[in-house]
C-alpha cells in the first residue's frame, strides 16, 4: 500500500522533467545577415568600397575602416544581394571622416557591382574642389545611364547583337552644371556574328531629377 509520502514522490519525479524542459531557452535563431553567402559579400563589397574611395579621395582616402556591427546584408534574390554599411577613412594625420555605403554582390559569380559611398561627417577645412563635391545617390540608377548607352550603340549600328556593361567599371565624377556624369566599360557586337569590340561610355544626370541628359560611347 502507497503511502502519502510515496505519492508525493512519485508526483515531483514526473513533474521534474517537465520543470526542467520549461526552464531550458528555445534555440535562438541565427542572427540576420549571418552565413557564408554574407559573410563573403561584406568583405567583398568593403573590398570594392575601398577601391572606390582610395581612387576618388586619393591621399585623402589612404586608410580606410569599416563599422562591422553597422553592416546590413539582404537575403539573395535572383543571386543578387545588397550590401549596406558606414565606415570611415583617412589621409595622413587628417581627422577621420565617416561615409556610408551599399553594394550588390552576385552569389553565383562572386563579384560586386553598383558600388556606392557617400560622406556623412563635416566638411574638413582644407578640402578641395574634387573633395567637395559630392553625388547626390538618391536619384541615380546605373540601369537607366545604360539604357540610354544602348540606344546611343543602336543609332550607331543599326544591326546590332549584343550590348555588355562591365559593372564593376562604373565611376561617378562632377560634370558641368552641377551635374553627375557615370563613366564606364562595356562591349558591343555591331553586327550577328562580327567580334565583340570594346566601348567607353558616359552619362550625364541632371542634379534636381536624377534625369539622363547626356549619353555618349567611344569609339
Amino acid at each position: 500500500m502507497q503511502t502519502p509520502h510515496t505519492l508525493l514522490a512519485l508526483l515531483l519525479s514526473a513533474t521534474l522533467p517537465l520543470a526542467a524542459l520549461a526552464a531550458d531557452p528555445p534555440p535562438s535563431a541565427p542572427a540576420t545577415g549571418a552565413g557564408p553567402i554574407a559573410e563573403a559579400a561584406g568583405e567583398r563589397c568593403e573590398a570594392a568600397v575601398t577601391d572606390t574611395i582610395r581612387e576618388m579621395r586619393g591621399d585623402d582616402g589612404r586608410q580606410v575602416q569599416f563599422v562591422r556591427a553597422r553592416r546590413s546584408v539582404l537575403p539573395p534574390v535572383n543571386d543578387e544581394t545588397d550590401v549596406k554599411g558606414e565606415g570611415s577613412y583617412r589621409g595622413g594625420s587628417a581627422a577621420a571622416r565617416p561615409f556610408s555605403y551599399r553594394c550588390a554582390y552576385n552569389v553565383k559569380s562572386d563579384t560586386t557591382s553598383g558600388v556606392v559611398f557617400k560622406d556623412i561627417g563635416p566638411a574638413r577645412a582644407d578640402s578641395g574642389a574634387e573633395t567637395r563635391w559630392q553625388p547626390d545617390l538618391t536619384a541615380l540608377s546605373p540601369e537607366a545611364c545604360e539604357a540610354a548607352v544602348a540606344s546611343v550603340l543602336k543609332s550607331k549600328h543599326p544591326r546590332v547583337g549584343r550590348i555588355a556593361f562591365g559593372s564593376d567599371s562604373r565611376k561617378l565624377r562632377a560634370a558641368t552644371n552641377g551635374r553627375t556624369a557615370m563613366e564606364g566599360e562595356g562591349s558591343v557586337e555591331r553586327a550577328p556574328g562580327m567580334n565583340l569590340i570594346a566601348f567607353s561610355y558616359a552619362c550625364e544626370y541632371e542634379p534636381r531629377t536624377g534625369k539622363v541628359v547626356v549619353a555618349r560611347t567611344t569609339p
